[in-house]
């Protein structure tokens, strides 16, 4: 798609990581001025800006590219580090340290996942300091892929929310944009995921150890979108979800497991069980496991966040009954009739994140296992409830 540079700055702004990255360079390196920068042949453009040194930029300020060192980045495609410009070889008589009073460097190239160049992640200060380091270069690469990674996602979604306002077009363009949305993201996710895990090896400071796991946990949960996203495609695409069902005498396990890491993706939530299946289930426990922690994580996302999320399952005959509860802003009615409609959600908060399948994917769950979700929301509480029959032991499954 080609954009306007107004385009591309108003496209970071919608990165909700790029603020924290931002800070994480500043604290983790010591300099004072770090920014996400749109580069062309013609001009520099700030398109976020973390600025502790008073230089001046704001986001939409320009710089005049012949006089960056990003512009000889954009040339060459390498990165840029300099410890201490009086006393480097190559930069201690280069123009612009001298224009722009700064003695300490960073800038690492921002490419897109099909290989445009798009910009530099970028940091000076002015005085030195040591950057010339694996753990800050593998910083500094890791968040310029992770930049690149969230600029194509931000980018077809751009794309498709503009298609998709065309109804007549909607669901030929909708299914069209899932299958290269879900296609797409598997391998610069798969290379964010292996970054993180490269720099926890490393012996890092512990502020950099926290956002290097973060990251990791983040990638966790963009390969859970995948997941919803896939499974989308195969709904409307293919033949359905696929579904394995056998008598699981263990589902307890992997209803526990889904409660625990959504407690340590949100460790300031509290989340009561209330779990007792004391005989087997006929189900598919994978999928099971991925409708509860789709509906788990709504209830978090949506819910009253000083107050308990509270988790109740049964099982009898080989049925099941689960359901999630939360207090908080009851769903509007005009909002439940589509509540489990593909790209619908509950609400919209500021930052939230995801294609709003999360519901959709758990009801058509249930619906493959001959079950029903239903929802009661009030202003007490909301409640997701999945209600599932049972099969004699022993009954193939589908």
């Amino acid at each position: 798609m080609k954009s306007s540079i107004a385009d591309d700055v108003a496209l970071v702004a919608r990165i909700d990581v790029v603020p924290t990255i931002l800070e994480v360079v500043c604290r983790t390196t010591g300099l004072g001025f770090a920014a996400v920068a749109r580069v062309t042949e013609e001009r520099w453009v700030a398109c976020a800006v973390r600025d502790e040194i008073a230089f001046g930029l704001q986001p939409g300020g320009e710089l005049e590219v012949a006089t960056t060192i990003c512009n000889e980045i954009r040339a060459s495609g390498g990165h840029v580090v300099i410890d201490h410009v009086a006393e480097d070889e190559v930069f201690c008589r280069h123009p612009t340290p001298r224009q722009y009073g700064f003695q300490s460097y960073v800038s690492m190239p921002i490419y897109r996942p099909d290989g445009r160049f798009f910009g530099t992640l970028c940091a000076i200060d002015p005085r030195p300091a040591r950057l010339e380091t694996p753990e800050t270069v593998g910083m500094f690469k890791l968040f310029a892929d992770l930049i690149g990674f969230h600029l194509d996602a931000q980018e077809r979604l751009t794309l498709s929310e503009k298609a998709l306002l065309d109804e007549r077009q909607s669901a030929e363009l909708r299914e069209q944009f899932i299958a290269i949305l879900g296609h797409d993201l598997r391998n610069p996710l798969a290379s964010i995921d292996a970054g993180a895990k490269l720099l926890l090896r490393m012996p890092l400071a512990d502020r950099a150890a926290q956002v290097a796991t973060l990251i990791q946990n983040s990638a966790a949960r963009m390969a859970g979108l995948i997941d919803n996203v896939l499974d989308f495609a195969r709904g409307r695409l293919g033949g359905g979800l696929p579904m394995s069902r056998t008598l699981d005498a263990d589902l307890t396990a992997a209803l526990e497991q889904v409660v625990a890491e959504l407690r340590a993706a949100w460790p300031d939530r509290a989340i009561l069980c209330d779990i007792v299946l004391d005989r087997p289930v006929h189900c598919d426990r994978a999928r099971i496991a991925q409708l509860f922690s789709n509906l788990l994580a709504n209830a978090l996302v949506h819910g009253d966040a000083t107050a308990p999320v509270r988790v109740r399952a049964r099982s009898a005959d080989g049925g099941l009954e689960l359901s999630v509860a939360n207090p908080g802003e009851p769903i509007p009615l005009d909002t439940v009739d589509h509540l489990f409609q593909p790209f619908s959600r509950a609400s919209v908060k500021p930052g939230q994140q995801g294609l709003g399948l999360g519901l959709y994917i758990a009801s058509e769950i249930a619906r493959a296992h001959e079950g029903t979700l239903e929802v009661a929301s009030s202003p007490e509480e909301t409640r997701f409830t999945f209600r599932m029959a049972g099969r004699l032991a022993g009954t193939s499954g589908s």
